[in-house]
């Protein structure tokens, strides 16, 4: 369920816990307040977030109770974990499972400004729509064709200009003879197989 805390809304809540924290002053363009949170770092409405160091080697017991106690708080459970130490391969593992089961999400930071990044920028994009990231397509017919043959293992955006100049549309490519598509210029036994497979192999197999 949503967790809602008192405060500005426009900055990100920080556990006094963390006052010491030196990521404190890696975090830019947001403002921090103190708040009587959970986690460590509240940045959303619905956003918590556990922090981690090197204190997890000495206490691993540490980040199980801070997971007991967060409950089934906030939507978007993180673990933003700092990594200053070598050898940091089998915790790591072991932190990923223990987050995989409590639905949390865990993030590695290898400095403090890039942990402040991290808060900063969930922060910053707590209201912004997920169109944002999505990636841009043209929907005009030339890109469509374009995006969707150069799918297709070493056919590139020369050979797709090849294709539709020689060839025509995307049907008539389809059913293009293989020897009539080594004919064209850049096209070798290997790349016409790789079409043909895309255009006339099925898409499951028999074992599926």
């Amino acid at each position: 369920p949503p967790v809602v805390v008192p405060g500005t809304g426009n900055n990100i809540l920080v556990n006094p816990c963390q006052r010491l924290n030196p990521i404190l002053d890696c975090i830019k363009n947001v403002g921090k307040e103190f708040g009587e949170i959970v986690p460590d770092f509240q940045v959303g409405r619905t956003t918590g977030v556990l922090f981690l160091r090197q204190y997890h080697r000495l206490h691993p017991e540490y980040i199980h109770q801070r997971i007991e106690k967060l409950g089934h708080m906030y939507n978007l459970r993180i673990l933003l974990l700092m990594c200053d130490v070598s050898e940091h391969q089998e915790p790591i593992r072991e932190l990923t499972k223990t987050c995989l089961i409590n639905n949390i999400t865990i993030i590695v930071a290898w400095t403090a400004d890039e942990a402040g990044a991290y808060l900063a920028t969930f922060k910053q994009f707590e209201h912004k729509p997920p169109d944002l990231i999505k990636e841009r397509t043209e929907k005009d017919y030339l890109s469509l064709l374009r995006a969707s043959l150069t799918t297709i293992s070493k056919v590139n955006k020369t050979d797709v200009e090849t294709l539709r100049t020689a060839v025509g549309s995307f049907a008539d490519i389809s059913r293009h003879s293989t020897e009539s598509l080594q004919n064209l210029p850049g096209f070798g036994q290997v790349k016409v197989k790789r079409m043909k497979d895309a255009f006339e192999k099925p898409f499951r197999n028999n074992s599926t």
